[in-house]
């Protein structure tokens, strides 16, 4: 039987010399004597005990801090399609960086020393490179010694690359020369990054507008040397559905301090001679969006009053149309504190009636016409007598009577009200619609119940339902004739017929930064050929019936408009390998870039152009021990019937039969039935590279753990899947570990479990109601379902609903039959709904007094998961400790 190395072999790590004596064990560990001596507690122990940073195994660190940032993924292409840009990593952030002052105001982290968001200081690069489209050749740009780079962006014509530059005090827009590298600071005054962490070329890439601090700005605001008077929370009338927010704002500093942070200078600076044009006052700026030729700008500006039960990105806010120099011409919409009430949610799915904004998909036109977007036909107004009337219509004469026309609209400045001109309209709701480059075909999807978008959420057209989808296309010189591109059933999951192939030219991916449009790339179309064969392309992935059995393949069709003619351009082999387009540099001349990959082989991008490959990248796979280990993914079946799947990865070394110490690391979902599911699964590919973080559980194959990941199907009725929580989580486990030790795979005496957030949920419920695992590693979890009592996961009921399930499922109600060994470690700025960090603190508490064996780690500054060097080494130093201490063969039972 296999036996993992002592103790004194696998910690090879540097703990300080004081914690190398003996000293007290962790709660639960017979401290005493043993066999009438006393027990000196190992190298486990001591590193679990220990109150600084400590380290894993070198196997285990070499893995975690593997230079995977090196490698290339080239997707931002320039509007030219001659280059792609890339920022460059270095690995994990350090706690220095991490620990930098900042004010916590409701879901926001703002730092007062550099005038930006906490975001950008922890999430940044080292430096920023481009790459040739044509052979792969670098062109690093340059950068201030010691500073942090990050936003990088195209300018409209691909020839300059702006990016924010980031040092202690401030943060500044550098713009750069792609063929030299050479970069020079625009911004004279500094960006104000709090709110608006973005900047968007404008004029044609003469101009970059951004937020600005403002001039004479006040000091920051310090905090009273004594309370003003109780902090305060008043209902208001009407039932408030919303979220457990982790971080809210409490008290009129606060208020103060937000006022502070979010006040900026919406300005343009000029490219070439640094000259600032300041757009109107200072204000509290939420986001902006310019027209392309700079006269206009769609702001969205934050309103008081502030409030003190929901995050800031819910506050009040106007989104109106500014001129150059900051009038008002137009409100586009105005929204009061989302708060659940009055149809403003705070949270999508669990408060309030969300009302579907008048205008839909609002964008600026790239030829200057101005705003377009999607109105439904106004109601007709109601005569007495009239609806009762409506009511007493049957049939589809009556149905038609009752829809109103959607319509594509025009606003042209100078948006007076009442201006608007009619595009195109249709008898059905529109979803989305987007244009040609010269604005004269308009392509238009429908889908059931009108929802879907490229992104959108469901107030700006997304949510459709299931059904018939249809994409087509009119000329506007002929909006009566429709050009059917492609129509499918969505229920019909292998007839997808792909997407629209949007430009990277204007408008497309260019880097404008169009904020609003909710068209993710852009909203222009990429269209070849001319009159009779104008033609547009669908880009798409083949999925099968057995993805077990047949992998995916991508492809590439090329669509006549007029006929409806297609033709494919580009399909890729599933023949053990993964290959799918990334960037279309020129469909009509079949020029694009791939990226290959297989099981064993990391991805590589090629340029292809007709019948010829250029490799363009040279990415390594820097632990090939771990891609090639023997891996399993098999079917198991629960005792109810119910089928699902498990993944199991095993050392090199590894001897059918030899039963092995496991790590199970999991994560539940609900599901209505077997059906849904399997559908879940549809999207598996076989010949696809292994990607690996680091928290990837892989890793402990080096130490001689096989690694088992099983998905947690729960399984009943809509809206009633939970009440079958604690049994299918039984049978589930239940039902792997035989598949596994009737395989041969597993020591079942010795098995440990953990999972993060949800699936810490699920680790602490599974050895509070099973007894099969040793160890528990739980991440940022929630132990007690009575503190999300509105609702949480795809639990809709509400504690007074469903007062058993709520109490059933919260381990913390049933600590007492915890067995086994639990670790918790948990993020102290943890921001999660749900998952508050006193979570962790309230279970170990409980343990403790119940006399069961636990530990627990709270790391400082981290959020809903470990970022920092130290702390995610700290991690695996304690994870690999703690499953040392508690799946190590017990010598005194005889081997066999």
């Amino acid at each position: 039987m296999y036996r993992p190395r002592s103790a004194h072999a696998l910690f090879a790590v540097v703990v300080p010399a004081a914690l190398a004596q003996p000293g007290p064990a962790l709660h639960g560990q017979d401290a005493g004597a043993r066999a009438g001596r006393e027990e000196v507690p190992g190298p486990a122990e001591v590193l679990l005990a220990s109150e600084e940073w400590v380290e894993p195994p070198a196997e285990i660190s070499d893995a975690v801090l593997a230079p995977r940032y090196r490698n290339v993924s080239l997707s931002r292409v320039s509007p030219d399609g001659r280059r792609f840009l890339r920022e460059v990593g270095d690995g994990p952030i350090t706690m220095a960086r991490f620990a930098r002052p900042f004010d916590e105001l409701g879901g926001r982290f703002l730092e007062p020393g550099s005038n930006r968001s906490r975001s950008l200081s922890i999430r940044n690069s080292a430096g920023l490179q481009v790459i040739s489209a044509a052979d792969g050749a670098v062109t690093d740009i340059e950068v201030p010694r010691g500073a942090r780079i990050s936003g990088s962006r195209w300018s409209p014509d691909g020839s300059r690359v702006a990016f924010y530059v980031h040092t202690d005090d401030a943060t500044h827009i550098h713009v750069a020369d792609p063929e030299s590298g050479d970069s020079r600071q625009i911004t004279r005054r500094p960006v104000l990054a709090t709110i608006v962490t973005s900047f968007e070329w404008t004029s044609g890439g003469d101009e970059i507008a951004t937020v600005l601090v403002p001039g004479n700005r006040a000091r920051h605001p310090a905090a009273p040397s004594l309370p003003t008077g109780p902090r305060v929370k008043r209902t208001e009338e009407g039932r408030n559905i919303l979220r457990t927010y982790a971080s809210l704002m409490a008290t009129p500093h606060d208020q103060a301090l937000l006022e502070w942070h979010a006040t900026g200078q919406l300005a343009t600076v000029a490219v070439n001679n640094r000259r600032e044009t300041r757009i109107g006052p200072p204000a509290m700026i939420r986001g902006f969006d310019f027209a392309p030729d700079g006269r206009h700008a769609r702001v969205t500006t934050m309103r008081k009053p502030f409030s003190y039960i929901v995050p800031v990105g819910s506050f009040g806010r106007v989104e109106e149309i500014w001129d150059r120099e900051g009038n008002v011409l137009a409100e586009l919409s105005e929204d009061s504190v989302g708060t659940g009430i009055r149809g403003t949610p705070s949270a999508p799915g669990v408060a309030g009636d969300e009302e579907e904004p008048d205008r839909r998909q609002v964008l600026w036109r790239e030829d200057g016409a101005g705003l377009a977007f999607l109105q439904m036909e106004p109601e007709p107004e109601e005569e007495d007598g009239e609806e009762d009337a409506e009511e007493e219509e049957e049939g589809e004469e009556g149905r038609e009577r009752a829809r109103r026309k959607d319509r594509v609209m025009l606003w042209a400045p100078p948006f007076a009200e009442g201006e608007e001109t009619v595009v195109y309209e249709s008898d059905r709701r529109m979803s989305n619609h987007r244009y040609s480059e010269d604005y004269r075909w308009l392509f238009v999807t429908q889908r059931p119940g009108g929802g879907g978008g490229d992104g959108g959420p469901a107030r700006f057209g997304g949510g459709g339902g299931r059904g018939r989808v249809t994409e087509y296309a009119v000329h506007l010189d002929d909006p009566e004739t429709r050009h059917t591109i492609s129509e499918w059933n969505s229920e019909d999951f292998f007839e997808n017929p792909g997407s629209l192939l949007m430009s990277n030219r204007a408008g497309g991916g260019a880097g404008g930064g169009r904020r609003f449009g909710g068209f993710g790339g852009g909203h222009i179309v990429e269209v070849a050929g001319e009159g009779e064969e104008t033609s547009v392309f669908l880009r798409g992935t083949r999925y099968f019936e057995d993805p077990l059995e047949e992998s995916p393949r991508s492809f590439l069709d090329r669509v006549v408009i007029r006929t409806g003619d297609r033709e494919r351009v580009y399909e890729s082999s599933n023949d053990g390998q993964w290959e799918r387009i990334t960037t279309v540099l020129d469909a009509g001349a079949g020029r694009f870039v791939v990226r290959r990959e297989t099981p064993t082989e990391i991805g590589q991008a090629y340029l292809v152009d007709g019948g010829t490959r250029t490799r363009l990248t040279n990415n390594v796979d820097h632990t090939p021990d771990i891609t090639t280990a023997p891996r399993e993914r098999f079917t198991v079946e629960r005792p109810d019937g119910f089928r699902f799947l498990v993944n199991v990865t095993m050392p090199h070394d590894f001897v059918e039969g030899e039963r092995r110490p496991a790590m199970f690391w999991f994560y539940p979902r609900e599901y209505e039935d077997q059906e849904s599911y399997d559908e879940r699964g549809r999207t598996y590919n076989r010949n696809a590279f292994p990607n690996f973080g680091t928290r990837s559980m892989e890793y402990l194959i080096r130490l001689g753990y096989v690694v088992v990941e099983p998905d947690a199907p729960i399984v009943g009725e809509s809206g009633r899947m939970n009440n079958n929580y604690e049994h299918d989580l039984r049978n589930n486990l239940a039902a792997v570990i035989d598949e596994l030790d009737a395989r041969g795979i597993i020591d079942r005496r010795r098995l440990g479990l953990g999972g993060h957030s949800y699936g810490a949920f699920g680790t602490v419920n599974a050895m509070v109601h099973t007894p099969f695992f040793k160890a528990g590693i739980a991440g940022d979890g929630n132990y007690n379902r009575t503190l999300t009592p509105l609702g949480f996961q795809t639990e809709r009921r509400h504690f007074w609903d469903a007062r058993e399930v709520y109490l059933s499922m919260s381990p913390f109600m049933w600590a007492n039959n915890l067995t086994g060994a639990l670790l918790m470690y948990h993020g102290m700025h943890d921001q999660n709904v749900g998952t508050a960090p006193d979570h962790a603190p309230r279970l170990f508490h409980a343990l403790n007094g119940l006399g069961k064996k636990a530990a627990m780690y709270m790391y400082p500054f981290e959020d809903h998961g470990p970022a920092t060097l130290e702390s995610i080494l700290d991690l695996w130093g304690r994870w690999t400790a703690w499953l040392e201490l508690h799946l190590a063969e017990d010598e005194e039972r005889p081997v066999t």
